[in-house]
């Protein structure tokens, strides 16, 4: 038996006025999780444990069967292990998104925080615009990490976990209330932005109408995570296929395989097929038994506010990955079970996360049943198929008869 969980980072959302008062998992056209739902259990899942932040970090650990309330200590922490940063013990990790500032001869604290990623900024840019950055900030103790798009890394040696803020939170807003207390970590990215609003690349990003990487914007702080082995604690070999360094480094602390696939960014046109073909390659070839396709696109258009790219980032979930997935297996002539979930809403409404329930579907290739089901949040709901604690979840999903 094989094992594949797809994740749609954010997909879950609440009805909306604009799409007849569907969700777009309701709306979006999904005829691969049309079929799959009505021979296999749909319900809900709560992923988020009872006072935890709500955020890909808790979530996806639920997700992968580790209670957060025991293995989570930080999200960057995570991320670093995924781009390879040699942590301490006494290292404290920060994730340093490049964001977009509004401009202008205004004070600092008196900008707003435009886009929490810069229009998707390439890896390549912002590597460049980080290395401008490092180049007069870095020092002893203070040193910056190159990781993916607009996601980087800075480690604070002998530091203090300190409460920050997420940027994807508080979009549209003024920044002052939501910078760093710590003196230090405010100062830097004050000098960040003296550093980036006027540097080449963020003149020619606004030359071609895209929004500019023009501050530094720090959160996420933790320490040096112990994972226990995802191997010894399930019995299944993983591989994680994912753009996102979080849970390429979920899957590090795990020991769990990482797929490398060229195009995957994270984004609404990331390389979709390259996933697939990682995921079942790893299942049929190279004597994996669990495989894991991580997708952020939806979370990502639940962050921009697009009703239209959220629903169109649900289709191609549907048709670029769930429906090419279940037919490779069964070309392999491999049983399997599938089981899909967001790991959080992203609702349009709020354009970040919360700790609401998700809805999961879960298939055995082996034991197909007979419903009249959709799978979504409505129908989830009714289906009174509930479970309470998110990373129980996962055992379930292997045990030997569902």
């Amino acid at each position: 038996m094989k094992y594949l969980i797809v994740l749609g980072d954010g997909m879950a959302d609440e009805p909306i006025e604009e799409l007849g008062g569907k969700t777009p998992l309701e709306y979006a056209e999904t005829p691969n999780l049309d079929r799959l739902s009505k021979l296999g259990e749909v319900g809900m899942v709560h992923t988020i444990p009872n006072g935890m932040k709500p955020g890909s970090d808790t979530a996806n650990l639920s997700v992968l069967g580790y209670d957060p309330r025991k293995y989570y200590s930080g999200r960057s922490p995570l991320e670093a292990l995924s781009i390879g940063v040699p942590m301490k013990d006494t290292d404290i990790a920060i994730r340093c998104n490049i964001v977009t500032l509004s401009e202008g001869e205004i004070p600092f604290e008196e900008r707003v925080i435009l886009d929490h990623s810069s229009s998707e900024i390439s890896t390549e840019d912002c590597a460049v615009l980080l290395k401008a950055v490092a180049d007069s900030l870095q020092n002893e103790t203070y040193q910056f990490y190159v990781g993916t798009s607009y996601r980087h890394c800075l480690i604070w040696n002998g530091g203090k976990v300190v409460e920050l803020t997420a940027p994807h939170d508080v979009l549209g807003q003024v920044i002052g209330s939501y910078l760093p207390e710590d003196a230090a970590l405010r100062e830097m990215m004050r000098k960040s932005y003296d550093i980036l609003v006027d540097h080449p690349i963020n003149q020619e990003r606004k030359r071609r109408g895209l929004n500019p990487a023009n501050c530094c914007w720090f959160w996420g702080a933790g320490t040096k995570p112990q994972l226990s082995s995802f191997e010894e604690k399930t019995g299944k070999k993983g591989m994680m296929v994912s753009a996102v360094d979080l849970l390429k480094g979920i899957a590090v602390g795990a020991g769990m395989g990482v797929a490398l696939v060229d195009g995957a960014n994270g984004g609404l046109n990331t390389n979709y097929a390259g996933k697939v073909e990682a995921a079942v390659k790893a299942l049929t070839v190279d004597g994996y038994d669990f495989s894991y396709i991580h997708v952020e696109a939806p979370d990502e258009m639940g962050h921009q506010g697009s009703v239209e790219k959220k629903v169109q980032a649900v289709h191609y979930l549907d048709t670029r990955v769930i429906g090419p997935a279940v037919e490779k297996l069964q070309a392999a002539g491999e049983d399997f079970r599938l089981l899909v979930l967001p790991d959080h809403p992203t609702p349009i409404r709020v354009r970040t996360h919360t700790s609401d329930d998700v809805p999961y579907l879960l298939y055995d290739s082996t034991a197909p049943e007979s419903h009249t089901w959709n799978y979504n949040e409505r129908e989830g709901r009714a289906s009174g198929n509930f479970v309470p604690q998110g990373h129980r979840l996962i055992d379930r999903f292997l045990q030997t008869n569902m």
